[in-house]
Parts: structure tokens; C-alpha cells; sequence
């Protein structure tokens, strides 16, 4: 293999895991795969990646990024936020992960996405009722339904990048 080559197919692997990596931290991972796989497509001239492959992994992508959203979405809904404690479930992640990104060589935004989202839930919900119970309950539904996503979209981004790689290996 050529060194162009193996320098190509070293940075596209590189950034396959950074994406990967990524969705722990609340970000569209799978967006970040979706680009990184239609580049080194266009560079290899669709060789070993075709069209049929990227439209498969656009749908696979938008169903992660959709699934994240409303599973953190229903987390909270399921143990009665309210629509302020959602909306502040989603400001309080991302707020958690910029505020605890310096902690732990920056692995502390992983902590502060679920801590933020919990924060964030628990504060909209006491400001909307004012009971502490039905407060932690709400956090507590954001905490789970963050997980879940998080979950779902780490899934569904390694399938993409397994019928990546059984692409170019096969």
C-alpha cells in the first residue's frame, strides 16, 4: 500500500474513534463518522465506499441523533418534567460538560453532561412546582433518558463504522 494511501486510511480510522469518542460528550458523533467516511470516499473515488453505503449511514446517522434527543426527551417526560425541565435538562448538560471539561484531562464533561442534564431537570422542575420529590424524579427520568440515548447513538455508531471497515476491508 502506498504511503498516500496508508496516510489516508490512518487519519480516516483516527477520526472514525474520535467520533465515536465524541457522543460520549453529548456531541453528533455520528455526523462527525457521516462526513469523515463521504471525504475518504470522494478521495479514494467511491472505490470501496459507494453511494448505497453513504445513504445507509445518513439514515443510520439521523436515526442516532434523533434517538439521543428523544430518548433524553421521554427519560424526563416518563418521571413528570415539565417542558421547562426538559429545555433545562438540555442547557443544564451542556453548561455541565463546558464547566467540568477542564477536570480529569477534559473526561470531566463527560461527567458534567449527565450531572448538567440532572441539574438541569431537578432546577426546572422545583422552579415549575416547588416539591423536592417530584424535582428528583424529573432529574432522575433526564439522567436515565441521557444514558439511554448516549447509549443508542454509541450503538448505532458503531454499527456505521463496522460497515465502514467491512467496506474497505472486504
Amino acid at each position: 500500500m502506498p504511503l498516500f494511501e496508508t496516510t489516508v486510511l490512518t487519519i480516516f480510522i483516527i477520526i472514525l474513534f474520535i467520533g465515536l469518542f465524541s457522543i460520549i460528550f453529548g456531541l453528533p458523533g455520528t455526523f462527525l463518522i457521516l462526513g469523515d467516511v463521504i471525504i475518504y470516499s470522494w478521495i479514494t473515488g467511491f472505490e470501496k465506499i459507494g453511494f448505497k453505503i453513504i445513504i445507509a449511514l445518513v439514515f443510520i446517522s439521523l436515526l442516532a441523533e434523533t434517538m439521543d434527543f428523544f430518548l433524553g426527551i421521554a427519560g424526563a417526560r416518563r418521571y413528570g418534567s415539565s417542558k421547562t425541565g426538559v429545555a433545562l435538562s438540555i442547557i443544564g448538560g451542556i453548561i455541565g460538560a463546558i464547566l467540568m471539561a477542564p477536570i480529569l484531562f477534559g473526561l470531566g464533561a463527560i461527567i458534567g453532561v449527565f450531572i448538567g442534564g440532572f441539574a438541569g431537570a431537578f432546577i426546572g422542575e422545583y422552579l415549575e412546582q416547588r416539591k423536592l420529590k417530584s424535582a428528583m424524579m424529573a432529574g432522575y427520568g433526564a439522567l436515565i433518558g441521557k444514558i439511554a440515548g448516549t447509549l443508542a447513538k454509541g450503538s448505532l455508531a458503531i454499527v456505521m463504522i463496522v460497515i465502514t471497515m467491512s467496506a474497505i476491508y472486504s
